[in-house]
């Protein structure tokens, strides 16, 4: 075929087109914390404090060896009066598998500094910061939340409960409406 008449002739190429600027790196994700490190805790409770600390951990005793099976880990701590995640509780242990959390278990010399971790922990939730979190559900304002909708946030956000730890949770906070004053239920909370 031959050429049209209005047809350019292809220009020549020029010397070096510019080269495309390279697409930026993607971020890296940032490493995942190191594993925590139990040599590196200074138990710093009183010897009075320690003495009534290894009597409650003696109750969690149930073959009688002075141990505790990684997953009573967590409930010893509540009963000592923090609120440690499950998340928490199993990072300290060094992310153990299911089958270990039942089988494992740590003397109290291995545990004291584990709580001590969890007792200095600045990222605690106050009483303030739990209230702030529930005003969200307030929604007409006058410092009450529906019962029924703090259920469904219990039992399906965050670590989840079961219904029968929500119930028991729950006795006694709800009122003729079914309304709960919800800085007096945090003050409850926090004081079991």
């Amino acid at each position: 075929m031959a050429p049209k008449k209005d047809a350019k002739p292809a220009p020549a190429k020029a010397a070096a087109a510019p080269a495309k600027a390279a697409p930026a790196p993607e971020p890296e994700a940032p490493p995942p914390p190191p594993p925590f490190d139990i040599t590196s805790v200074k138990v710093e409770f009183t010897p009075d404090q320690q003495e009534d600390y290894r009597e409650a951990f003696g109750l969690f005793d149930k073959v009688g060896d002075s141990k505790v099976a990684y997953n009573q880990i967590a409930d010893i701590m509540r009963a000592l009066g923090q609120n440690p995640t499950n998340k928490d509780v199993r990072k300290i242990l060094g992310n153990p598998t299911d089958d270990e959390m039942a089988n494992k278990r740590v003397d109290f010399e291995g545990f004291l500094p584990m709580f001590q971790h969890i007792v200095n922990d600045p990222n605690k939730g106050t009483l303030d910061d739990y209230v702030e979190g529930l005003r969200v559900f307030d929604k007409e304002g006058n410092g009450t939340v529906m019962g029924a909708e703090l259920r469904i946030v219990l039992g399906t956000l965050g670590e989840k409960m079961t219904e029968a730890e929500i119930d028991a949770l729950m006795a006694g906070q709800e009122d003729e409406n079914g309304s709960i004053n919800y800085e007096a239920f945090v003050k409850h909370i926090m004081s079991v």
